[in-house]
């Protein structure tokens, strides 16, 4: 069987294909010799410019030209040639500097200095820069985008139902009201603060060779400042440079991203799980979309379908995250290659992530608020005005305030009539009675409402 959506063993690539496509450039074999051809062909031409090293001297612009062109236009077929270099080699690193030394062929400035192509690097100098530039662009360019599409709908529902008056729930129990803006404010409110610390998390790199001491180039330049050589470059690629290494770069990074992001899915699954609940209490309703089945033996169900997808693609997400986040940082000695297989793994998480924030946000699409519903349930729920009835008591100094609305009130049928008779019964000054009396379930909702405009 042709590899195909229908035939791909992962839904990632197979049923959910078109909600992950912008990770392909980018996490797939294609992305990543893509990535490596870019490192190698920019070292090459960071050791032309300098001048210590007269062996490859500066670059003509038609040379630099040259080398910018086979980035820049860097297609399948250059791809599928590197494989078939590859097929010959068994090795995937040494195939990409034998694919650029080929297209050097009938360029003579460039021939000149072919061998300086992977000059002094290991082949991890070229890979953990690439995974770098990989996990750089896939968060910057594809996820980040997604995170604030999402913080923006949440915060949307929390201006939208600001003033809507919501009972809350502790361990399951009706408790002091809320809105159900407010509620969303505080998922949007979490959700900024993961996505700020996934957006702080340094790209690291490094180019010092086979365990991480520029070995071999001071061999042949050794009055070089390699370490400054190697910075200026890592920097140059827009990442940030790690000095301190084996011969791979440690990954710690790595760890630090994959956790931000498994925080901000964690928070998106208690999201899933609260509107999912929710929708069971009658609390939204959800907007029908014709053509669309909820059951296959029962016609009448609109099943919160999306929330739940987004919840099990999030738990995926989070155990590959989680397992990279915790492998990636040990490597025996100075490097073994538990790492490399594992890392061709680096979109997966994400793309899994993909697919389950797309779902949430189709399902915010749906979402219409049943104000019937909250008010019923409020309407139905006088005991949870014993709270501020017992805080009033503290201040004007009554007896065991707490005690006195325990008995009246748990476990009990409560009210409006019943809480205004017991406020009678208080020695406190009527003004104060009178405000007690005017408090009901729909109103008792402290800054909830401008607590949720604000976020």
């Amino acid at each position: 069987m042709e590899l195909s959506a229908l035939t791909a063993v992962s839904p990632v690539d197979g049923r959910y294909g078109s909600k992950t496509a912008a990770l392909r450039s980018i996490f797939s074999e294609f992305g990543l010799i893509r990535f490596r051809v870019e490192v190698e062909i920019r070292w090459l031409q960071q050791l032309s410019e300098h001048p210590q090293i007269k062996e490859v001297p500066a670059f003509s612009s038609e040379a630099n030209g040259l080398l910018d062109k086979i980035v820049s236009e860097f297609s399948e077929a250059d791809a599928l040639r590197v494989k078939e270099i590859e097929s010959t080699t068994n090795h995937d690193v040494k195939a990409v500097e034998y694919f650029i030394k080929e297209s050097f062929k009938g360029h003579t400035e460039l021939e000149n200095v072919s061998e300086f192509v992977h000059f002094a690097c290991t082949s991890e100098d070229i890979n953990n820069l690439s995974h770098a530039l990989m996990l750089g662009n896939g968060r910057d360019q594809v996820v980040v985008p997604q995170l604030r599409e999402i913080i923006q709908a949440i915060t949307q529902l929390a201006h939208d139902f600001a003033e809507h008056p919501m009972l809350s729930r502790t361990h399951g129990q009706t408790a002091s009201p809320t809105t159900l803006g407010k509620e969303m404010a505080n998922v949007a409110a979490r959700l900024k603060r993961q996505l700020t610390q996934i957006q702080a998390v340094e790209t690291l790199g490094k180019i010092n060779g086979a365990v991480g001491n520029y070995n071999a180039h001071f061999s042949a330049y050794p009055e070089i400042d390699w370490q400054a050589n190697a910075e200026a470059f890592v920097n140059r690629l827009g990442l940030s440079w790690n000095p301190y290494t084996t011969q791979i770069e440690p990954h710690d990074y790595i760890a630090e991203l994959f956790d931000a992001v498994a925080r901000f899915n964690t928070i998106l699954i208690d999201f899933d799980r609260d509107v999912w609940g929710y929708i069971s209490q009658g609390y939204f309703k959800q907007r029908t979309i014709e053509g669309e089945v909820g059951s296959s033996t029962m016609p009448h169900k609109v099943n919160p379908i999306d929330f739940e997808n987004s919840e099990g693609n999030l738990g995926i997400a989070n155990a590959i995250l989680s397992h990279l986040a915790a492998k990636l940082p040990i490597s025996r000695w100075q490097r073994d290659l538990t790492d490399s297989t594992v890392l061709r793994n680096l979109g997966v998480g994400f793309g899994h992530s993909l697919i389950a924030y797309q779902a949430t946000l189709k399902g915010i699409s749906k979402l219409q608020v049943n104000e019937k519903r909250l008010d019923d349930d409020l309407e139905n729920s006088w005991e949870v005005l014993a709270e501020p009835i017992q805080t009033v008591m503290r201040r004007y100094d009554i007896d065991e305030p707490y005690e006195k609305l325990k008995a009246l009130t748990r476990g009990k049928t409560i009210t409006k009539e019943t809480l205004s008779a017991f406020v009678d019964t208080l020695e406190m000054p009527e003004e104060a009675k009178n405000q007690l009396k005017q408090l009901t379930p729909q109103n008792y909702i402290g800054n909830a409402a401008s607590q949720a405009k604000a976020i």
